[in-house]
């Protein structure tokens, strides 16, 4: 029965090829192009507010060189979003479920913002290691510490989208063998269970949208530290 819940969680294959690339291209599919028009439809409209508010929202407390990080934070964000979304429709796959894809995109953009601090900022990057005024016998265990703070950050971030998704598909999976199993036997408990599973889908949407979300705010609050 363990086995049969995390097989959910295996790279998808087609005779022996792996599909992955394929499941993380998928969103860049789905959403329409912008053209050239004065006027544009409903749908396009609306990505081009979505965008323009969540980008806004976003670099809001950044200053003039985080503003170069826009296009790629608000891309990640609805790239995010759409393969937490993608992932709760039934047959298809997540790849946030995967840590080693979190950690790709997590580590070379917290390096890049480290790279960053270090070339425009090395003194105020390098004082978040020791601050200012530590007593002397605390300081080498202070830069031990605030070291493995700022290296763990990648990891926290991986960890913390996938250890979300990755429960809350689990509990899905759960409720959902559980109405189908009390369905001859006891009726009126499947009913109730089969509601339990329609609000914790409703959750489950979202915390999709929500960790994406935090996922971009981290980078940017990183961003911020060192521009």
């Amino acid at each position: 029965m363990t086995l049969s819940l995390f097989d959910q969680f295996m790279s998808p294959t087609l005779m022996g090829i792996p599909l992955m690339a394929l499941a993380l291209s998928l969103p860049w599919l789905l959403y329409p192009k912008p053209s050239a028009r004065w006027l544009n439809n409903r749908l396009l409209a609306m990505q081009g507010w979505f965008i323009n508010r969540f980008t806004h929202q976003l670099l809001l407390p950044l200053n003039m060189g985080g503003h170069k990080w826009a296009a790629l934070l608000t891309s990640l964000m609805i790239f995010l979003i759409t393969l937490n979304m993608l992932g709760l429709i039934p047959y298809t796959f997540t790849p946030t479920t995967q840590l080693s894809i979190n950690l790709g995109l997590a580590v070379p953009l917290w390096l890049a913002t480290v790279i960053i601090g270090m070339r425009n900022k090395p003194t105020h990057a390098l004082g978040h290691i020791l601050p200012e005024g530590t007593p002397g016998p605390l300081i080498p265990v202070l830069i031990i510490i605030e070291t493995i703070s700022l290296l763990i950050r990648p990891l926290a971030l991986g960890v913390r989208l996938t250890a979300n998704l990755t429960a809350g598909h689990l509990l899905i999976q759960l409720m959902a063998t559980a109405a189908f199993l009390l369905l001859p036997l006891m009726p009126a408990v499947a009913i109730v269970t089969s509601a339990v599973l329609v609000l914790l889908t409703l959750l489950e949407i979202a915390v999709a949208m929500i960790q994406a979300y935090v996922f971009v705010l981290l980078l940017s609050l990183y961003l911020q530290e060192n521009v």
